[in-house]
């Protein structure tokens, strides 16, 4: 009798960009949002793969690895070889067939408001994970990506869903919403979500059928429990 690797798979996927435009501001993923899921995933049994546009290493934010901002999550990464070897050596993502993954988790961070959000090869992966009801989790700055996101119909797919994101008080507290290529919380609502906000930094998880979503970092763990809960259930 043959037996069949039923192990689920989740491809992560992380920005290629360590800059902010021509700000010259350094960027990346943002830390706790990738070594959270990463945990929190494969201790479930998950399978987790890396991916970027560029492939290799794909920059992490530095702020995000320097306290008040680290995590257990984080201080567990930096000491854990598996996790760091990945995180250097991720697959490029144009070379991933997407149809053998689950669920895809893609972290935050301001670098993929220039490559993911605009890639199309990204765009189409998550059309075609939503309409075939594989979850699509997206925290912080992620969820920017959805704005060009359109459905079979033709349809914005957030149109008429509820979701979640780092929102425009939260940029502006940074100070760095000047700075952005577009405002998320505008470009979703203009695109018919229904925008679901909580005080800043406060953790936020909304779930929409396939789509799941969380506001800034400390939605992450949530969000990747929500998602862990959902592939075991």
């Amino acid at each position: 009798m043959a037996y069949q690797n039923i192990q689920k798979r989740v491809l992560l996927v992380m920005s290629s960009l360590d800059t902010m435009g021509i700000s010259g501001k350094q960027t990346g993923t943002w830390f706790t949002e990738l070594a959270a899921p990463y945990y929190i995933l494969t201790e479930a049994g998950f399978e987790v793969v890396f991916a970027s546009p560029d492939g290799g290493e794909a920059p992490i934010d530095l702020l995000s690895m320097k306290a008040p901002y680290t995590t257990e999550y984080t201080e567990r990464f930096a000491e854990d070889d598996v996790a760091l070897y990945a995180a250097r050596n991720t697959r490029r993502l144009r070379d991933i067939d997407y149809s053998t993954f689950d669920a895809v988790f893609i972290p935050g961070g301001y670098g993929l408001i220039w490559d993911l959000a605009s890639d199309s090869h990204l765009i189409k992966l998550i059309r075609d994970s939503y309409e075939s009801d594989r979850p699509v989790a997206m925290v912080c700055h992620a969820p920017a990506i959805l704005r060009d996101v359109k459905l079979s119909t033709g349809e914005y797919l957030v149109n008429g869903k509820s979701l979640t994101g780092f929102k425009n008080d939260e940029d502006t507290e940074v100070e760095l919403l000047h700075h952005l290529l577009f405002s998320l919380e505008d470009e979703l609502v203009g695109r018919g979500a229904n925008f679901i906000k909580k005080a800043n930094w406060e953790p936020n998880v909304v779930v929409d059928g396939a789509l799941m979503t969380g506001q800034s970092p400390a939605s992450a763990p949530p969000l990747a429990e929500a998602l862990r809960d959902t592939l075991a259930g």
